[in-house]
């Protein structure tokens, strides 16, 4: 019975996040199109036949297909004016047809689907942090590490680290700043255990980071506190953590790409289902960081310069700008259809890794052998 709550509730949560990242990103591309006059036809979340349609009073089918696993906006005469029968294109609405409209208008529309995603994850972290607060790792110890600087010292897990050499520190990220000028030099901790104030020495060890040498004690965070904060400050806050988790997500990307790190974290929609399972069963405010974290790798994965998603058309449309004309129907077809390969490539790959992650592939190897 267990089980089938568990599959239930994945299952309603991978709907959930999905249906959420698909119809921002989605309304992105139609409230563009429709600040830059162009006519949508229509707007889809999910594939496949629809479970349910309607039409607006400006004419726009907006439907629910079956397949859950992505969406579309369908934009008037977004097709090549050379790929369509005359007759079709002689019923075209004159000056609402995308392929009618300046480069300039092309980009916004193109660019406004990512631009929705980072909007919207900016928006959830400034509601969590005006909600429930902002995790703020405080310079507790969580653990020790055996054999670590620390142990000798004397630190034990729930110490809270008052000062180092006098210098109050209330962070975590403080903590490190005061240790890591000292490899191999003694340093003097105020630390709280319990009701009671006491001093420790201990020197840091020495390690190598970035080309540096920088001391380091051997011990973790504890779990951390979580401080409310104004709507003002949230929603810079919101700004900032969308930010970080843009840069962090980068770095990983180019890792991946020079070999500095495995590719096993590359996941697709079965590890995507998985954790929106997990993140809900820890409660909403999980959920919805998840949610947030997802929306931000989806505005920079369309982001990337590969033909067919909008970071490729971005690149097309800038190579028009530049040249004046738009590139040839050759140049552009051969794209799509390079962009089509990597996209299956990736694909592939990375439900290869979903199911090596979840131990089916595993247990196929397991019944053939």
């Amino acid at each position: 019975m267990d089980a089938l709550l568990g599959s239930g509730r994945t299952i309603l949560a991978f709907v959930l996040v999905l249906g959420v990242l698909v119809f921002i990103h989605e309304a992105g591309h139609y409230w563009a199109a429709r600040w830059r006059g162009v006519y949508v036809e229509r707007f889809s979340i999910g594939f496949g036949q629809a479970l349910a349609r309607w039409t607006d009073r400006r004419g726009t089918e907006w439907r629910i297909g079956w397949l859950p696993l992505g969406g579309y906006v369908k934009l008037h005469g977004q097709e090549q004016p050379g790929d369509v029968d005359p007759a079709v294109r002689a019923a075209w609405r004159a000056g609402e047809t995308f392929h009618d409209k300046p480069v300039r208008d092309r980009a916004i529309v193109v660019a406004a689907g990512p631009i929705a995603n980072f909007l919207l994850a900016a928006v959830l972290f400034a509601g969590l942090f005006m909600t429930v607060g902002q995790p703020v790792m405080n310079a507790n110890v969580g653990t020790v590490v055996a054999g670590s600087a620390a142990e000798r010292a004397g630190l034990e897990a729930g110490d809270t680290i008052l000062s180092v050499d006098g210098q109050p520190v209330s962070r975590f990220s403080d903590l490190q700043s005061r240790i890591e000028p000292h490899p191999g030099q003694p340093v003097t901790l105020l630390i709280r255990r319990g009701e009671r104030d006491m001093s420790l020495s201990a020197t840091p060890e020495s390690r190598e980071r970035d080309g540096a040498t920088v001391g380091v004690l051997g011990i973790a965070a504890g779990a951390p506190s979580f401080e409310r904060m104004n709507p003002a400050a949230a929603l810079w806050g919101g700004v900032a953590n969308t930010y970080e988790v843009s840069k962090q997500t980068l770095v990983g990307v180019w890792q991946m790409i020079t070999r500095q790190r495995g590719t096993d974290d590359l996941g697709g929609p079965l590890r995507i289902a998985q954790i929106s399972g997990q993140a809900a069963a820890l409660g909403l405010p999980s959920l919805i960081t998840f949610i947030a974290v997802l929306s931000v790798n989806l505005g920079l994965i369309n982001l990337f310069p590969i033909p067919v998603l909008d970071g490729g058309h971005l690149v097309f449309y800038a190579a028009e700008a530049i040249r004046g004309r738009p590139l040839s129907a050759r140049a552009m077809d051969y794209g799509l259809r390079a962009g089509l390969a990597v996209l299956a490539a990736l694909f592939i790959f990375s439900t290869w890794n979903d199911l090596s992650h979840l131990g089916v592939v595993r247990w196929i190897t397991g019944l053939a052998g």
